[in-house]
């Protein structure tokens, strides 16, 4: 009897790391996106028409964002992806931060790289090639 090899497994606890991840990062966005409509009603804005197309950019993200936390658990395979671009584009906006004096550029550097890991961790289920 030929040595079998255990199925590979999804690890669901990487998975429920990388979809909190997510969710924080996608509720953080709206935040956002709910400080600056509150600047722009406030007048505070500079630029009304860069606020609204930062409003909605920031919301498609955090959208796209809160999609990947759902579908984290639910074992589809598309978040992980999703997931290591988007906070890998998060770290030179963290050192950005960084040399600008902001606090938040080590939460933000932080997040990223455990949403990384666990991205890489979280394999789904291997498919066979079934040459029908």
């Amino acid at each position: 009897m030929p040595p079998t090899s255990p199925p590979a497994v999804p690890k669901a606890w990487a998975r429920a790391v990388a979809a909190l991840v997510c969710g924080l990062q996608g509720v953080v966005l709206l935040g956002f996106c709910g400080f600056y409509l509150y600047e722009l009603v406030q007048g505070e804005g500079d630029d009304p028409a860069r606020v609204v197309m930062s409003v909605v950019l920031m919301g498609l993200f955090a959208v796209g964002l809160l999609a990947a936390a759902r579908a984290w658990p639910r074992g589809a395979g598309w978040p992980r992806m999703a997931t290591i671009v988007w906070n890998l584009l998060l770290l030179p906006v963290a050192w950005s931060m960084r040399d600008a004096g902001f606090w938040a550029a080590a939460p933000v550097a932080l997040t990223s790289l455990i949403a990384i890991v666990v991205a890489l961790l979280a394999r789904g289920p291997d498919r066979e090639f079934s040459g029908s």
